[in-house]
């Protein structure tokens, strides 16, 4: 009886490993090493670069702008996705079940990817909005591009982003297979609640929060490219005549400036909006063939080529802002450089940084005045276009 009743539970154990590995697949996943290694160089780019900028704009006060603390913000998400986010999707890969840490943490870890995702949109589409105001109405900046107006209006996209994200994580939970008990081996951090509200939350959301943003910061782009190219236009002739050759240039310097500006964040918004698309896909591929059960191999293999591609692309996007600040941005990479080599002077010769270095950054005189009088708002651009560059 004894031999029997090993075989039998061996048996079973036997039975029950074969069930998992054809419900769940694999426990780890067969392109672990690779993908582990391309998250880890994201991890250490996007990590040093957005650190760097989080301290940028808050060591600099020439840097403390409304559009800057937008970057900041968007910085602080990308930094709790790649602190927060990234472990866990690469435990998932080495271990894709059982889920050890508990329903606390799988409650954390979804709250935490749809929070990130519904604020990162959002200040994306806030910062659009207050550049279409700072190139299309440049005098109403001085009522709604402040420093003051800027932190409600984060606050506000915050405050929005963790209640939109309840609906999804409330959804969710340890699941476990019933064989026919439930297994404590295949816990799983997934889907629990209804099927049909998951999707109707998944179409809501990404049709809320991704094409309604993007198509509205596609307009307003498309309204400042013309803006800025009816004022190309027309200031050519305008210029020589009623203006000095030193006012000429000046109004010529400010208004490059305020295209290098405009040309930085529309290629900021751009590459969010290719690298999250996949991810948005993934969710809405996933939500199909859940209610649909049509798990074939096809869409299995389809499922897990843009799962991938979509998580490489999710943490690629917050890594790669402060490498197109510095590329596109003289100010930004200005103080990107006096920042690493005032700390490199303070570790090898406790010094303070050199005094060519502090005349780029510290403003000559009373630049906001004279920058927001009635009288010269044809002449000079508003303070928000020296945001960046």
């Amino acid at each position: 009886n004894c031999g029997y009743t090993r075989y039998s539970t061996a048996f079973m154990v036997y039975t029950q490993d074969i069930l998992q590995h054809s419900f769940l697949g694999p426990k780890r996943s067969p392109v672990f090493l690779p993908i582990s290694l391309v998250y880890l160089l994201i991890f250490l780019l996007g990590v040093s670069g957005n650190l760097l900028t989080c301290t940028v704009i808050s060591k600099h006060k020439k840097m403390c702008t409304p559009t800057n603390l937008y970057l900041f913000s968007l910085a602080v998400s990308d930094l709790l996705v790649l602190f927060f986010g990234m472990p866990l999707e690469i435990y998932d890969l080495w271990q894709n079940y059982p889920f050890p840490f508990g329903e606390g943490v799988c409650y954390f870890k979804i709250f935490l990817f749809e929070t990130v995702c519904f604020a990162s949109i959002l200040n994306v589409t806030v910062l659009s909005v207050e550049r279409y105001i700072a190139v299309v109405h440049p005098l109403k900046t001085r009522y709604v591009a402040t420093n003051k107006h800027a932190k409600r209006v984060i606050s506000a996209v915050w405050v929005l982003s963790l209640v939109c994200a309840i609906p999804n994580t409330s959804l969710h939970g340890i699941y476990y297979l019933n064989l026919p008990e439930k297994v404590a081996e295949s816990a799983i951090c997934s889907l629990i609640g209804s099927p049909w509200i998951y999707n109707l939350v998944i179409l809501i959301t990404t049709a809320c929060f991704y094409i309604v943003p993007v198509t509205v910061i596609s307009g307003l782009y498309l309204g400042i490219g013309i803006k800025l190219g009816r004022e190309r236009h027309l200031s050519r002739g305008t210029m020589r005549e009623n203006c000095s050759a030193n006012i000429s240039w000046r109004i010529h310097v400010e208004r490059v400036r305020r295209r290098q500006v405009t040309k930085m964040l529309a290629v900021v918004v751009l590459v969010f909006a290719i690298c999250w698309a996949p991810f948005h896909i993934d969710r809405l591929l996933w939500s199909c063939i859940m209610q649909w059960s049509v798990w074939t191999d096809l869409n299995q293999a389809v499922y897990q080529c843009v799962h991938l591609l979509s998580g490489i692309l999710f943490y690629l996007s917050s890594a790669v802002n402060p490498v197109i600040y510095n590329l596109l941005s003289t100010r930004f990479r200005e103080c990107f450089w006096d920042l690493v080599c005032t700390h490199t002077e303070d570790t090898t010769a406790g010094k303070d940084s050199t005094p060519s270095a502090k005349i780029l950054l510290v403003p000559s005189g009373p630049v906001p005045k004279t920058q927001t009088r009635p009288s010269d708002h044809n002449s000079l651009t508003p303070l928000s276009f020296h945001d960046i560059d």
